[in-house]
């Protein structure tokens, strides 16, 4: 019961961003389908065995270790500035394009037994923890900071018009 309660707390920042990100950056890496050569590409994925799909699916995740060491690289070498923005660069694009190749190949993803079998499981243990977070007085208040900020914002750029 304490491990899963550490592994939730050292999952949340984790799962927060790819909650915050995981919709409007497939909905970006989807705007790619208007070009011809990439929505061909788009339906050759979503065609996949399952299989298939899997590896497709993993491609970019294993496709990234190297961006990710060079940034460590560049953080070994002092320089942080570079290294923090290869490393955020990288995670906002594998979290594009890993959104939107999940988006394809969900359904033959689904035909893996033991997919098809822990999916669901995550995606339930996830949402209740991500549900127990919105609920936490740290995060309504967070909230409630953000919209007096929106509200402020507004009012300073309707005043300046």
């Amino acid at each position: 019961m304490v491990l899963r309660a550490v592994i939730a707390a050292l999952m949340v920042p984790v799962l927060l961003f790819e909650e915050w990100g995981w919709a409007p950056l497939a909905a970006l890496a989807a705007q790619f389908g208007r070009l011809p050569l990439w929505a061909r590409l788009e339906r050759k994925v979503a065609t996949l065995p399952p299989w298939g799909a899997l590896i497709v699916f993993l491609v970019p995740i294993v496709a990234l270790f190297p961006v990710k060491f060079m940034a460590l690289y560049f953080f070994g070498l002092g320089h942080f500035n570079t290294g923090f923005i290869l490393l955020i660069g990288a995670k906002l694009a594998g979290t594009a394009v890993v959104a939107r190749l999940f988006e394809l190949t969900l359904p033959a993803l689904m035909e893996i037994p033991l997919f098809a079998l822990w999916y669901p499981r995550w995606k339930t243990w996830k949402d209740r923890v991500l549900s127990e977070v919105r609920q936490s007085v740290p995060w309504r208040a967070v909230r409630t900071l953000k919209a007096g900020m929106r509200r402020w914002w507004r009012a300073l750029r309707q005043r300046t018009e």
